[in-house]
């Protein structure tokens, strides 16, 4: 399970510590109230204390307001207890109940030996390729880990992306706006979210971007620091997209790369994961995992098909 986490926040002047805190106390006194986190200042510093992720995404306000205050910028005390306690009043009792991060066991779990080896690679290396065939847990451990080192204030956010060309789609022939060509290409992400955090907790992280799902194209030109950074079904990435990615890591950040060689949805493979894969396998910092037919979760009708398709040659 989630435990209680600590953050500090240094604070500059008192006028900081008096608009963060509202009127009487009001903004401390609501937090508290409504998502259990305890909020006092001592000595110019600023401590947030409570469920782990609770105490994450109020930490990520405070620093967005002290950074407007920082700037200059005309932020009216409405305003800031709105960014603060925005939502909870709607949202308290989702937070207090089933759906909260915090009631949730967050440690992933290995069902395999393999899988084993993959979490203790995720935690002791800056980038990790995991490969194997679908129903592995190559996803849903790398969205695991990802939220655990959330929680536990390893990294600032998280940022999922897959490259949004699946099954000879092209998104520009598709019916809809962006957003909504993409979304379906995403939701095995969202899924293993709302599954990890619970749909409030996802949809008010998204909110406040520390939870990010984009595709693959949305990552050029981005340094992410202090991020957990995921690129599932990377066999569909080219070379040169696998490449943008893996140099959009910034300070601080952790990245894993997952898919299947043998599904690339492209017409003729992506070859980027396979290109990475060798290129980098033996670098300093990074790891590949390979998992097999014997990692798969699934029911055992997937494993079948699984063992059917791989004992038979393509026509």
């Amino acid at each position: 399970m989630l435990g209680i986490l600590e953050t500090r926040i240094p604070l500059l002047t008192l006028d900081e510590e008096q608009r963060l805190f509202g009127l009487h106390d009001r903004n401390a006194r609501a937090l508290s109230r409504e998502l259990g986190v305890k909020v006092s200042s001592r000595g110019g510093t600023l401590k947030i204390q409570g469920p782990e992720i609770e105490v994450q995404m109020i930490a990520h306000k405070v620093e967005a307001i002290l950074g407007k205050i920082r700037n200059g910028h005309d932020i009216t005390p409405a305003a800031i207890e709105e960014e603060l306690t925005g939502a909870t009043a709607s949202s308290g009792e989702a937070f207090r109940g089933r759906e909260t991060a915090r009631a949730r066991s967050l440690t992933p779990e290995a069902r395999t030996v393999i899988q084993a080896k993959y979490l203790e690679a995720m935690a002791n290396h800056e980038l990790v390729f995991a490969t194997g065939p679908a129903g592995t847990g190559k996803t849903y451990l790398a969205v695991a880990a990802a939220v655990r080192a959330l929680g536990s204030g390893q990294v600032k956010r998280l940022v999922l992306t897959r490259p949004a060309v699946e099954a000879g789609e092209k998104l520009g022939f598709l019916p809809g706006s962006m957003n909504e060509k993409v979304d379906p290409y995403l939701r095995p992400l969202y899924d293993a979210l709302n599954d990890l955090m619970g749909p409030t907790a996802t949809r008010r992280m998204r909110d406040m971007d520390v939870v990010e799902v984009a595709p693959l194209a949305f990552m050029r030109g981005r340094t992410l620091n202090q991020a957990f950074v995921i690129l599932d079904e990377a066999q569909n990435a080219t070379s040169s997209q696998m490449k943008m990615f893996l140099t959009r890591v910034g300070e601080g950040s952790r990245a894993v790369v997952t898919g299947d060689l043998t599904q690339p949805d492209l017409p003729q493979g992506g070859k980027g994961l396979e290109e990475a894969v060798r290129r980098l396998s033996n670098v300093e910092g990074v790891a590949h995992i390979e998992l097999g037919k014997d990692d798969v979760q699934r029911s055992s009708l997937v494993q079948r098909i699984v063992d059917a398709y791989g004992s038979q040659p393509e026509s």
